[in-house]
């Protein structure tokens, strides 16, 4: 059974639709090194970097070690710890996909970046929340509003839909991302906390799902929320 790894302060609304799916969740312990609007995000306390291989945090729960361990993952640790002052909140939220890895390379963790250096194409943008600000919808096909982000990508062929920020919640924050609000749980699933028909930009996500085969699924009702990503892992 697949698990998916999500915020501590997801809906229990949220956490049924994922167990009605057929999903598992693991509840990614929250960092106090961290400011609280973010402080539970996966896509900032880890980063999956393949079936087998997640790095963590270097300070998180032992139980959380632990919970993965026993899925058969592999489990690594950043050499630096986070901290609220940006970049060493970023050293782990990059954006990686069977083509390509990208991230504030300058900043991105040595050791996740011992790992993932030469398996794939490295691309280097200048926005460190790289995977709060990028939605993947396959290999070849993204979702940002971030221009770097899309620029950068488009020198690579990948289908950037550049959406404008806003009108995505995150409690603490004016506003959150369009990568922190979803997450592949199957090659062709989409999921979002929210809906898009609560989105000021919905409809133009709705045709860059079809024209890539995706379906979107909700996982609540009303607007889009930023919960750091949803990371799914088999």
């Amino acid at each position: 059974m697949k698990k998916i790894i999500i915020d501590h302060r997801t809906s229990q609304e949220e956490k049924s639709s994922i167990l009605n799916l057929g999903y598992d969740y693991l509840i990614c312990p929250p960092s106090s090194s961290l400011y609280d609007a973010i402080s539970g995000h996966p896509d900032i306390l880890l980063h999956i970097i393949d079936n087998k291989n997640i790095i963590v945090h270097r300070d998180i729960h032992p139980k959380f070690v632990k919970l993965l361990k026993e899925l058969d993952i592999n489990v690594l640790y950043s050499l630096s710890s986070l901290n609220s002052s940006y970049p060493l909140d970023i050293i782990l939220n990059a954006v990686n996909t069977p083509n390509f890895f990208m991230h504030y390379l300058k900043y991105t963790d040595l050791n996740l970046m011992k790992y993932v250096n030469g398996r794939k194409k490295l691309i280097n943008v200048n926005q460190g929340y790289t995977k709060c600000s990028t939605a993947i919808v396959n290999s070849n096909a993204v979702m940002t509003s971030d221009k770097g982000i899309a620029q950068a990508l488009y020198k690579e062929n990948v289908d950037v839909l550049l959406l404008p920020p806003g009108d995505i919640e995150l409690p603490g924050l004016n506003y959150g991302f369009i990568g922190g609000c979803c997450g592949l749980l199957e090659d062709n699933i989409l999921a979002f906390f929210g809906e898009l028909d609560h989105y000021a930009y919905g409809k133009e996500i709705y045709s860059f799902l079809s024209k890539h085969k995706v379906d979107p699924y909700f996982l609540r009702k009303g607007k889009l929320i930023d919960r750091g990503s949803l990371l799914t892992i088999e």
